[in-house]
């Protein structure tokens, strides 16, 4: 073993509880093409459930398009990653917790507030959970 684990974010509390990973888009882009950026979401949320009903199927397209070298690793990284978890989680509440981290390091001066409110947009995935039945 190279290295030792000292966080990991799919396990360790309070990481553990938010999204791990968020999709954005300028506003500019969502205003001029509503289609293609709900197609787009469509398309992450359909492959993340696909990660979750047949991660071997995932790992071996991983692998057959040179994405990745080994399958075994292909594989525990899917299961790993935790997929399912995505309708537990709320992206508003994993925003509010990533921007206080970032405001506590000096990152950002915005309050969680004051991003959400200008910032965000849910009706694409609003319109997917209905749609996907999630």
């Amino acid at each position: 073993m190279i290295g030792h684990t000292i966080l990991n974010n799919a396990v360790d509390r309070p990481w553990s509880q938010y999204f791990c990973c968020m999709i954005s888009a300028t506003t500019d882009y969502v205003n001029r093409h509503p289609v293609a950026t709900k197609r787009v979401l469509r398309s992450i949320l359909k492959a993340a459930d696909l990660c979750v009903s047949d991660p071997q199927w995932v790992a071996r397209q991983m692998v057959h398009r040179d994405f990745v070298p080994s399958y075994d690793y292909a594989l525990q990284t899917l299961k790993d990653i935790r997929y399912d978890r995505r309708r537990n989680f709320d992206p508003e509440d994993s925003l509010r917790f990533y921007t206080l981290r970032m405001q506590e390091t000096g990152m950002i001066k915005s309050s969680p507030q004051q991003i959400i409110a200008d910032g965000t947009d849910w009706r694409f995935l609003e319109e997917l959970k209905r749609e996907l039945k999630t």
